[in-house]
């Protein structure tokens, strides 16, 4: 947890560097470490002792020093004397969309903007509009941003809701009176953002239970603990989140995980069909007139009712109860199925593990094929290849392929899609490589469809990169037909991407529903710029069975061969 600490503390100095309008480099180092952090699997603490922190890619020894002094002392000076002087809210500020730092500043210091209030007030007031060089235009796009930041921060993403509740049910486990642990809510169905990490026990004594949760090692402080409800507040990294445990009975435990994983609009269904057949469901079980038929597992909750089981990602209300009285529930792809991962950046461009490491690594996955997709020339900011450098990567490709078994290295690129719809590198090079990805990265604040349109009707694009371009954190997509974009993508036969980005996962799953309605083949890649990211897979295979997606929809659940001899079909 201590790199992820770093990571926001390196993050908020160069945050804080930017809206002082300070060295741009300094800034980018900054950033650099920050994500090197966030990324890092080793023990950064250990790395410390060891004298090894210079040997991390982009951690270098003024950087280096700074970790010493944090992890030696508990704080950072160049950290609070970056913040010296910024109001504790402001920073904050800089997550919402169309706010740049320079922006943000001229409104503190002309308008004395120092939280969210102050700029929804100055907003309305029409003081914003009149500074120098704003006008309504910037300011409505200002305001849809400040829109989408408070509909986002109070949430948690899914990744991190996944890690903290996957932490505290391991450490469960080792407690001998628990005998079965789940997580509940919007978490176990996987929706990209969750309100709240509830976690349901079933175990001997429920208070001892209790007792354990609470002194769950990151615990900041605890709320409650009694004999069937606990919850705690846990420490990741410089934030804080709740943590909600229930103890159930046995007998109870598959209509408990049931009822408190929803949705609310799915139980609610459910429990009108069970009342239609004179049965009452309830987190206690299923029953007719006072007598428990079932709710030991969520099998036999279903049953009860004359239903197969649901699985939890489709509990959403939108037609899984129809389909499984018709018998007609999909057949959902599941995290195995996945032979290969087809978004992969390297130290090439922008990512932090190199070719080999990333083959090694989806080797041991059990993968089948990784492919390599760094950036194209015109992403400066990320590293991008022009023509030479991506040549010398084919021939490294090359090489590893000869040296390395059992795993096949895919020759790619993540080709960004120009104003004018055309692609940032030659024809000719890009139809040498086994996988082309085209982006857009730049040049979004206009309608982008016909320069996505473009691309797909190019031969030598295969798939389109999360297509809406939005961040789920605080970024709304691009302004896209999506509709004419997937109906293009069916006429050329090209891939849409769900990319697994924690950020990202785009396509979402109403796109990806449609995609699959009308026979689009989907792409999952990770977007991984380190091996750690690669997980993240489980998050695009999240997403893909809320969206009703089966093995057959995903491209990269066929073998090599398979896919190859379907790609170029």
């Amino acid at each position: 947890m201590k790199s992820k600490e770093l990571s926001k503390i390196f993050a908020e100095i160069a945050d804080a560097l930017e809206f002082k309008g300070e060295n741009r480099f300094k800034i980018i180092a900054y950033r650099k470490a920050s994500k090197v952090l966030d990324d890092l699997t080793d023990d950064v603490e250990v790395l410390a002792r060891r004298g090894q922190l210079q040997a991390i890619p982009g951690i270098g020894e003024g950087i280096s020093k700074k970790i010493e002094e944090y992890l030696t002392t508990g704080g950072m000076k160049k950290h609070k004397e970056a913040l010296l002087g910024i109001p504790k809210d402001l920073l904050k500020l800089l997550k919402v969309q169309n706010l740049g730092p320079k922006t943000l500043a001229l409104a503190y210091e002309k308008l004395g903007v120092r939280n969210l209030d102050d700029l929804k007030r100055v907003i309305d007031d029409g003081s914003m509009a009149d500074l120098f060089r704003m006008g309504r235009q910037r300011v409505d796009n200002i305001k849809r941003g400040i829109e989408v930041f408070v509909r986002t921060r109070e949430r948690i993403p899914l990744f991190e809701a996944f890690e903290i509740s996957d932490d505290i049910m391991n450490y469960l486990k080792t407690c001998p009176e628990v005998e079965k642990v789940a997580p509940a809510g919007s978490l176990r169905r996987m929706t990209e953002t969750v309100g709240d990490i509830d976690i349901l026990a079933t175990g001997k004594d429920g208070a001892l239970i209790i007792d354990f949760f609470a002194k769950y090692p990151k615990t900041d402080r605890i709320l409650a603990s009694g004999k069937t409800r606990g919850s705690i507040v846990v420490r990741t990294g410089r934030d804080s989140r709740q943590v909600d445990l229930r103890i159930v009975p046995s007998d109870s435990y598959g209509a408990a995980l049931q009822y408190f994983t929803g949705s609310k609009a799915h139980n609610i269904r459910l429990r009108g069909m069970a009342k239609e057949k004179g049965l009452k469901v309830s987190e206690y079980g299923v029953f007719r007139s006072n007598e428990r038929i079932a709710g030991k597992n969520e099998d036999e909750v279903y049953k009860a009712v004359g239903l197969p089981y649901i699985p939890p990602e489709l509990r959403e209300d939108r037609g899984e109860l129809e389909a499984a009285l018709e018998g007609k529930l999909p057949k959902l792809v599941e995290l195995a199925d996945v032979k290969g991962d087809l978004h992969v950046h390297s130290t090439y461009s922008d990512g932090h593990s190199t070719i080999e490491e990333t083959a090694q690594h989806a080797k041991a996955l059990g993968y089948e094929y990784v492919a390599i997709c760094d950036h194209s020339k015109s992403v400066r900011y990320a590293g991008g290849l022009n023509e030479d450098r991506l040549k010398e990567q084919m021939r490294e490709i090359e090489k590893l392929n000869d040296d390395i078994e059992g795993i096949r290295i895919l020759k790619g690129i993540e080709v960004d899609i120009l104003g004018d719809g055309t692609l940032d590198l030659n024809h000719k090079l890009l139809e040498q490589l086994d996988i082309v990805v085209a982006a857009i990265h730049m040049g979004f604040k206009k309608n982008v469809t016909d320069r996505i349109v473009k691309a797909i009707e190019s031969s030598c694009v295969d798939i389109i990169a999360h297509p809406t371009g939005r961040l789920i954190s605080g970024r709304e997509g691009y302004d896209v037909n999506l509709d004419r974009v997937i109906e293009k993508a069916k006429e050329h036969k090209k891939m849409l991407e769900l990319n697994a980005h924690p950020d990202r996962l785009d396509l979402d799953e109403v796109h990806l529903r449609k995609a699959k309605d009308v026979g689009v083949k989907i792409s999952i890649g990770t977007d991984a710029h380190s091996v750690a990211d690669m997980k993240w897979m489980l998050l695009g295979i999240g997403t893909a069975r809320r969206a009703w997606l089966e093995k057959k929809d995903i491209v990269n659940t066929a073998s090599y061969a398979e896919m190859f001899r379907k790609h170029h079909s």
